[in-house]
């Protein structure tokens, strides 16, 4: 049997980010979650961490520690994304309010003191939002950026342009400058672009699948991704909309569905037209050194196998 991977999830939970969530949860043999950050992103945090624990109850994990992390980007106003999620970030089913509690400590400083206590090299971050909780966490203990074994992360785009801005994706035009912080801090960074994500649509036989489990966790998700994918069916004249966070834990639970290469990526902070844009040296034409493995391609029969069996576990 493989190792364990020591995992925190930084979250902001968004019905794809719940999906991802239930696949970790749902996963104990390959992943113990150490903990769930709670950020600002696609609603304001109080509803993430309402959220988040909506999720751990669904999934049957009231014991998981939740934590509450950055209100707002760190040098720009908030953007949301109710348009997409709707007004709660989990519209689509209904759930009661959850009765489990946040914990008290601030999540950037969670983040700090469980790098600081885990052997060096064996925390993997899983980020499914904004990335300022590490960035704040980055810049507060620099000595944390060499204990981390790898990121994960949900963000970018580059082939496939934006999907907030032509240029930008959601995560990453939220809080370019958080994003700038973390790719300049020399972590082993795995990167989720539009690109992967694009190409994992929750088509009708897909989702038929997961509602033929007929489980609660089950038929929770199908309602959500009802919702999730009404606007992006519309936007993108597609059958089904993306997935996106998902595929964070489905590269830790089976990475040979992915492909990709080592670039560099900069993040874009002054541009108008262009903030928040990941600009990826797919071709190695600037010299600059790689600082990300960016994913391009993915086996999406595979990864909603993938999910549809563990889902099926909850």
């Amino acid at each position: 049997m493989a190792e364990r991977r020591k995992i925190i999830i930084d979250t902001d939970p968004g019905q794809d980010d719940a999906a991802a969530i239930m696949l970790a949860f749902a996963s104990p043999d390959e992943l113990e979650v150490l903990g769930l950050t709670a950020v600002a992103g696609n609603v304001p945090l109080s509803f993430t961490s309402r959220n988040l624990r909506i999720v751990c109850e669904l999934c049957g994990r009231p014991d998981a520690a939740v934590y509450e992390g950055a209100e707002k980007p760190i040098a720009r106003p908030q953007v949301t994304a109710e348009h997409v999620h709707g007004r709660t970030g989990l519209d689509g089913a209904e759930l009661p309010e959850p009765t489990m509690t946040v914990r008290k400590t601030h999540a950037v400083d969670f983040i700090i003191e469980t790098l600081r206590r885990e052997p060096e090299g064996a925390v993997t971050l899983c980020t499914l939002g904004p990335l300022t909780n590490l960035a704040l966490a980055l810049e507060k203990a620099p000595d944390i950026a060499p204990r981390i074994r790898e990121l994960v992360m949900m963000g970018g785009g580059f082939f496939e342009g934006g999907n907030i801005t032509p240029a930008a994706e959601f995560n990453v035009y939220v809080d370019p400058e958080a994003a700038k912080i973390v790719f300049a801090s020399g972590i082993p960074i795995v990167m989720m672009p539009l690109d992967v994500t694009h190409q994992l649509l929750t088509k009708k036989d897909r989702v038929a699948k997961i509602a033929a489990l007929g489980t609660r966790p089950a038929q929770v998700l199908v309602d959500w991704l009802a919702f999730f994918e009404r606007f992006d069916v519309e936007k993108y004249g597609s059958d089904g909309g993306p997935l996106h966070d998902p595929s964070v834990i489905a590269y830790l639970l089976k990475p040979e569905l992915f492909s990709g290469r080592e670039c560099n990526v900069e993040i874009e902070t002054r541009s108008e037209l262009t903030a928040g844009m990941t600009v990826v040296d797919w071709w190695r034409v600037s010299g600059r050194k790689a600082n990300a493995r960016v994913m391009r391609d993915v086996d999406a029969d595979g990864f909603f196998e993938l999910l549809t069996e563990r889902v099926g576990r909850l």
